[in-house]
């Protein structure tokens, strides 16, 4: 790369490889916390938390956000690699089948309802409305 003051991003999930490219920076969601890079980072291994949001500032200042559902990021250099078990980015989100199937674990009694893909659908519809109204400078 470069710049030393741009990242390099790599958004992996265990069906395709989704997003790369260079960024002036990335936070992530760990279990100790949110975590934000920026180029000359300190060596990072951490895990990601299920059905979470990854928010990179790329090189032209536009914001993506990306679902993250588990995984973990590596930061070595100026290079961040995010491998999640499933990723998508929120301008690619479906929010009408969002919301159907947040409806259909909202139905059910909380016994039944698959928690985890509760949050999972939560946190689409969520970042597909922030998709939305994110403006690029």
């Amino acid at each position: 790369m470069a710049d030393d003051k741009m990242l390099s991003i790599a958004v992996v999930s265990a069906e395709r490889a989704l997003w790369s490219g260079e960024a002036r920076s990335v936070v992530a969601k760990t279990p100790e916390g949110d975590i934000g890079i920026l180029a000359n980072h300190e060596p990072v291994l951490a895990l990601l938390v299920d059905s979470s949001a990854l928010k990179i500032e790329q090189a032209d200042g536009s914001t993506l956000m990306v679902a993250v559902h588990g995984g973990f990021f590596s930061v070595a250099g100026n290079e961040v690699n995010v491998i999640a078990e499933t990723a998508e980015l929120s301008e690619n989100i479906d929010v009408e089948r969002a919301k159907a199937a947040l409806a259909r674990l909202q139905a059910q009694s909380p016994e039944e309802a698959d928690q985890a893909a509760l949050k999972r659908a939560e946190t689409r519809i969520q970042l597909a409305g922030i998709a939305k109204t994110v403006t690029t400078r």
